[in-house]
């Protein structure tokens, strides 16, 4: 039975969304919206970048060696939370997919901003241009105040969840190789919207 949930304005997606292939999971979650509800107040963003990282065959995924105290997260339940620490100066928001114990996860690489702008411009001590406010893992992490105490929550409920957006037409997304790693590097699953501006790179 498919579960929904609508929170304000936005409808979390349900658990089946997350209980595939992690690369179809990448694509689909394109133009989807994450959203926040923190004691600072509310903030969301259409999802407009992401990239997949699948299990033991992938040797750009955490979880390629198996099971260990930073990424015990990938192999739970999917529709969580796995928040990491990366450089020594920020976090990247992913969220799991599949089944339990397959160790796979979807990295949300970019929003564009849609409410609580002057929250996230507040969080990333930033003035009124918003083209670089959560266009990157990092960049989106700290304007939405997604930190280590959200690693493991569920993302199909508030207070941090992920909700139905635009319908995102396949002539619209673009595919390439993954950004920022030293393996896999040739693995096309990066996926993201042609000629939006708030895409990392």
């Amino acid at each position: 039975m498919t579960m929904e949930k609508t929170v304000g304005k936005y409808t979390a997606l349900p658990p089946s969304s997350y209980r595939r292939n992690v690369v179809e999971v990448a694509r689909s979650l394109l133009g989807a919206v994450l959203a926040h509800y923190s004691d600072e107040g509310f903030t969301a963003g259409i999802i407009v970048e992401t990239e997949a990282y699948r299990g033991s065959d992938d040797p750009a995924c955490h979880a390629a060696r198996g099971k260990t105290p930073r990424n015990y997260v990938m192999f739970g339940p999917p529709g969580r939370a796995y928040v990491y620490f990366i450089y020594g100066n920020h976090y990247c928001f992913n969220v799991v997919t599949g089944t339990e114990g397959q160790g796979e996860a979807v990295l949300i690489r970019a929003l564009e901003p849609l409410d609580g702008l002057e929250l996230m411009r507040k969080r990333r001590g930033m003035g009124h241009k918003i083209i670089n406010l959560t266009s990157g893992p990092g960049k989106l992490c700290a304007a939405m105040g997604i930190s280590r105490e959200h690693n493991g929550i569920t993302v199909l409920a508030p207070p941090l969840f992920i909700a139905s957006g635009i319908g995102v037409e396949d002539a619209r997304v673009a595919v390439s190789t993954r950004i920022g790693i030293k393996q896999g590097r040739d693995i096309p699953w990066r996926f993201y919207l042609k000629e939006n501006a708030f895409v990392s790179r």
